[in-house]
């Protein structure tokens, strides 16, 4: 016969374990600004585009539930997601250790690396002394922006941050700005490729330990279940050649996954 005191214990292990398995997803809501072309960004009919779109509704086809985008600055994505606005991050976020203090994140998504954009011609270059006394642009809330703060500042740079990735640009051709700081795919397939970028040119990568490139989906912390449903879709994707597919479609040959 079953005490009363042990009835009480399964009872409660049985209502704990419900609570922890209880969440069933019938939507995601990611979080993104889409003012980084190729990663998001906006089509003409006001529709979202891009890379990590696809990956993100990619995600939720596998999991077969649907797509919300919650679009937000960027340096608002954080707050957002902690305020329980959205349930992940899904905007070519990095990891890093300082963001890795307020949340989560999951496995790799992408890598990328930072460069400069110059006008052809210029004399700049990644050796910082070239750029004493000239203007760099930076996206506001970026990596980049950790890096100007800590590095291009202390050495005599005059830094300017923005609200979005095409102001930035804007007054780089305007000729208020020596010089543009973002990820390096972004620059190339975002600007260079484009007509106005026709006479800028881009430099090699930027090294740093403030400029990390593991990218991945920004999750709250402590919210193991999503990260682990995540992780698993990710890699369902990369087996089943979807990732590959929307990579090619995107980028073509080039390989931005390194695989950790």
């Amino acid at each position: 016969m079953i005490s009363l005191r042990k009835l009480y214990l399964i009872i409660l292990f049985a209502l704990c374990t419900n609570v922890v398995s209880a969440k069933e997803y019938t939507t995601l809501r990611f979080g993104v600004d889409a003012n980084y072309a190729p990663f998001e960004s906006k089509a003409a009919d006001g529709s979202l585009k891009g890379f990590d779109i696809d990956l993100g509704n990619s995600i939720c086809a596998k999991l077969q539930v649907k797509c919300i985008w919650v679009e937000s600055d960027f340096d608002g994505l954080i707050p957002g997601l902690r305020a329980g606005k959205f349930d992940g991050i899904l905007s070519s976020m990095t990891v890093t250790p300082t963001r890795e203090k307020a949340i989560d994140f999951s496995n790799e998504l992408f890598s990328g690396f930072t460069s400069y954009v110059f006008k052809k011609g210029s004399g700049l270059s990644v050796d910082v002394a070239s750029l004493k006394g000239k203007t760099v642009g930076y996206f506001q809330g970026s990596i980049q922006e950790a890096y100007a703060k800590a590095v291009l500042d202390k050495a005599g740079v005059k830094i300017q941050s923005y609200q979005n990735q095409d102001q930035v640009y804007y007054d780089l051709v305007a000729g208020r700005l020596d010089a543009s700081l973002q990820d390096s795919l972004q620059a190339q397939l975002g600007f260079i490729n484009s007509p106005q970028g026709a006479d800028y040119e881009i430099s090699p990568s930027v090294e740093s330990p403030y400029l990390p490139s593991k990218t991945a989906i920004g999750i709250a912390k402590g919210n193991v279940e999503l990260k682990a449903l995540l992780d698993k879709t990710i890699q369902a994707l990369h087996k089943d050649g979807t990732y590959d597919s929307i990579q090619k479609q995107h980028f073509g040959d080039l390989n931005l996954y390194s695989g950790k």
